[in-house]
This record gives C-alpha cells, sequence and structure tokens, in this order.
C-alpha cells in the first residue's frame, strides 16, 4: 500500500477557479499525465520542487497557495 504523504495541495480548487481547468490541461501545461496529476491532487505522491513551482506558475500563484505541509513532529 501507498503511504499518503504529508504534503496536501489545492490543485483541485484551484483548478476550478482556474475556468475549470481539467486534469488533462494541467499535466499537458507542465509535462506529465494525467494520472500524475491525479495522483498528485489526491495526495498519493508529491512533486519534485520543480513540478510543484510549474504547477504554482500554471496557476500563477505562489508556491505556498498550492502546497502546505503538516509536518506534525517531523
Amino acid at each position: 500500500m501507498v503511504k499518503a504523504t504529508k504534503v496536501t495541495n489545492n490543485i483541485r480548487a484551484l483548478r476550478f477557479a482556474n475556468g475549470e481547468m481539467t486534469q488533462a490541461d494541467l499535466a499537458e501545461r507542465i509535462g506529465v499525465t494525467r494520472q500524475t496529476v491525479i495522483a498528485i491532487e489526491q495526495g498519493r505522491y508529491s512533486p519534485s520542487l520543480e513540478m510543484a513551482f510549474q504547477i504554482a506558475q500554471a496557476f500563477t500563484v505562489p508556491l505556498d497557495e498550492v502546497f502546505q505541509y503538516g509536518g506534525e513532529g517531523s
């Protein structure tokens, strides 16, 4: 079983706030597959730092508006 990450995100909300952008549209903008976007959005995969910045740029928002880290004792 894949362990969920402690990184949370607002990708779904940001997609809808940006003209109901589809997962496929976002994937194309950042150069990954739709399955990768789904995994990130669901918290099953943490993107690389570079990919995280690309996602933030796709929405034209700061990185911390897309991703949050709930370290809880880490």
